[in-house]
């Protein structure tokens, strides 16, 4: 019997022994279960509160608003306006198809748009909004508001865009926004970390330079969605941040003013303050609508900009190159006077020409001036003269005088299409041509020809630091009030140096001030050596257009206030041959694009002067016919407004 009952037994041992073991298995798996579930409902409870969040929530960034750009009295120059938009949700629409056709029926909406929509929707997640169009028409809004029930899948929107003048005489300076392309994201890391579907970057100009500030950041909408992705409810919307607002120097007025004055000619206009460096107008002509290119411009529109001879889309302010023709003479004048190789009273005959290792060398003047003193020279623009001075003077020196002045360099720092322009030298044209400089070409330096290449900006600068007397100034086209100051205080300290020493500046001859230390009298860079020599330019520059025989003289001005100083000038095109100087052709004579640019630089009031200018005609012929008619006008029109600018900054000098 107990023999039969040892196998019952050990069975019933196994069995418990199983049971215990799988009741084992089971307390672990439970407690696995209860430890796993612990483990996600506390400790990530966040993480997956988040990721089911972002399977319900959708959001989608909203473009930030751009800062606008003010002139110097408040009026705006580049603005934002309501536009009236389209955007599509892809995963809403049952057939692109379809919807294109109702599109096309509603609104502009060609072949060109239809395959560009399609490639941003390849781009883009099926719950992605997509902007169809960013500038409907009120007309194309109704509509599709109209119809919106039988549309799925599309949303009118009322947005913000950047909206410019009309009449584009800020176009050049203060640029245009656009669509961000592909090489703006690989070339911008900024952009790269801002970017939102429908925002618009700065191309050219201000707008391009002061970009990365002006963009501000985005806002959002944030959507609820069911579990096919589809919006149920829109729950938030942050409008974002707008980006800073800048206020320039400029003057609307005179803007418009200068733009008008060029109008159906291809030239430039600038006037800037001679202390402040303000500048008051920078034109180019002809200009285009900055408008078009903010909801994308169309290739025909691009295609005639392109095509056009005048170049409407380069700023001749800043990155046209010409030579300065005899608006370089007053730098060639000073620049002899303080290397004392001529005095006010060196004498030269002027025959009409000068012959030199068998090459011939004019005067604009075919019979010549006769004897002529340096002030004279300078007022009558006399050629021969400045060969001879040149000749004595030699390239490098004058290129010295020349880039003190502005020549040579960049005027600002801000904008990027500027152009450096170049002044000549000896180790120059060895290093870039390869061959040693001949004599001749020392001539044509000394009536600005040859290899000098200057933008109309550098030549307004240029006169500006003559015009105060021989100080540095650093234009500026953004008004910072803390930017002025040190200038406000350093130009304070000259006037009273100058008042001060008086009787001294009009006794000091060039030996007593040629161990005075650059800074004397004030925190101001001195650009001369003998204060005496730029007076004498600058008398010489009145005798020009305020004297007869002047080469401006017709353009004068008869009431005091106006009365102004200034110098012609000719920028030629090409080498005119021996030829057609016996043919005595004249400019109308010849056809356009081989005329010569006319050029004219000024400053004014002349007893107490407080603005200098640079006009530039393309192909205009002579700057006396052409240019000063301009700058006589020009010159009216920013004087009147003078007293309207004193309201709004500290007067720092004399009345006008």
């Amino acid at each position: 019997m107990l023999r039969d009952s040892e196998p019952i037994q050990n069975k019933a041992k196994l069995i418990g022994r199983r049971m215990f073991m799988l009741t084992g298995v089971k307390l672990a798996i439970f407690f696995a279960i209860i430890g796993r579930l612990f483990y996600l409902q506390i400790s990530e409870n966040i993480k997956y509160r988040s990721l089911s969040d972002k399977n319900r929530l959708r959001e989608w960034k909203v473009p930030p608003q751009r800062g606008i750009i003010e002139d110097f009295f408040g009026e705006k120059i580049a603005d934002n306006t309501q536009v009236f938009q389209l955007h599509m949700m892809p995963e809403d629409v049952p057939n692109l198809e379809v919807l294109f056709f109702r599109l096309s029926k509603l609104i502009n909406f060609n072949e060109r748009q239809k395959r560009s929509l399609l490639r941003k929707i390849k781009k883009r997640k099926p719950w992605e909004p997509v902007i169809v169009s960013d500038n409907l028409t009120w007309s194309e809004f109704s509509k599709l508001n109209l119809f919106l029930h039988e549309i799925p899948g599309i949303k009118p929107v009322v947005a913000v865009a950047r909206k410019y003048l009309q009449d584009g005489s800020f176009s050049h300076l203060i640029g245009y926004v656009s669509d961000v392309s592909i090489s703006d994201l690989e070339n911008s890391e900024f952009l790269r970390k801002v970017h939102v579907p429908g925002l618009k970057t700065g191309k050219t100009g201000l707008e391009k330079s002061l970009n990365e500030s002006m963009v501000g950041e985005a806002g959002y909408q944030r959507y609820e969605v069911n579990a096919y992705g589809k919006r149920v409810k829109e729950l938030k919307f942050i409008q974002g941040t707008v980006g800073k607002n800048y206020k320039t120097t400029l003057d609307m007025d005179v803007q418009k003013f200068a733009n008008d004055l060029l109008k159906d000619k291809s030239g430039s206009i600038c006037v800037m303050d001679i202390y402040t460096g303000d500048i008051i107008a920078m034109v180019s002509s002809p200009t285009f609508d900055a408008n078009k290119f903010v909801h994308g411009i169309a290739s025909e529109d691009w295609q005639d900009l392109l095509n056009d001879d005048k170049k409407p889309l380069i700023n001749k302010s800043i990155a046209g190159l010409y030579p300065p023709g005899s608006t370089i003479k007053p730098i060639v004048a000073l620049s002899a006077l303080e290397n004392d190789v001529v005095s006010p009273n060196t004498i030269v005959e002027c025959k009409g020409e000068i012959e030199l290792y068998g090459h011939k060398y004019h005067c604009w003047k075919e019979k010549g001036h006769g004897f002529l003193k340096l002030r004279n020279a300078i007022k009558q623009s006399c050629d021969i003269y400045f060969y001879e001075t040149a000749r004595k003077l030699g390239v490098d020196r004058l290129a010295i005088t020349s880039k003190k002045f502005g020549l040579g360099s960049k005027v600002f720092d801000i904008l990027d299409e500027e152009k450096t322009g170049l002044v000549p030298t000896t180790k120059w044209k060895l290093k870039n041509i390869g061959k040693g400089w001949v004599i001749g070409e020392t001539l044509l330096a000394g009536i600005g020809q040859g290899y000098f290449q200057a933008t109309p900006i550098q030549l307004c600068l240029m006169t500006a630091q003559l015009a105060n007397g021989g100080c540095k100034i650093k234009p500026r086209i953004i008004d910072d009030k803390n930017a002025l100051e040190p200038i406000i205080l350093a130009w304070r300290e000259e006037f009273t140096y100058r008042n001060k020493e008086k009787s001294d500046f009009n006794t000091t001859t060039s030996s007593q001030t040629a161990d005075l230390p650059i800074n004397v009298g004030s925190n101001l860079l001195k650009l001369y050596r003998n204060p005496e020599n730029v007076k004498f330019v600058l008398d010489a520059q009145f005798g020009a257009t305020n004297e007869p025989m002047g080469t401006s003289y017709r353009s004068r001005h008869i009431k005091s206030e106006y009365i102004y100083a200034g110098k012609t000038g000719t920028s030629q095109t090409r080498t005119i041959t021996e030829e057609e100087r016996e043919l005595k052709l004249k400019q109308k004579d010849l056809p356009y694009e081989r005329r010569d640019h006319a050029l004219f630089t000024a400053f004014a009031p002349y007893k107490n002067p407080r603005y200098a200018l640079s006009v530039l005609i393309e192909h205009g012929g002579t700057g006396a016919s052409i240019a000063a008619p301009i700058a006589k006008k020009i010159i009216k029109k920013v004087i009147d407004r003078h007293q309207l600018r004193k309201k709004y900054q500290q007067d720092l000098f004399q009345e006008i």
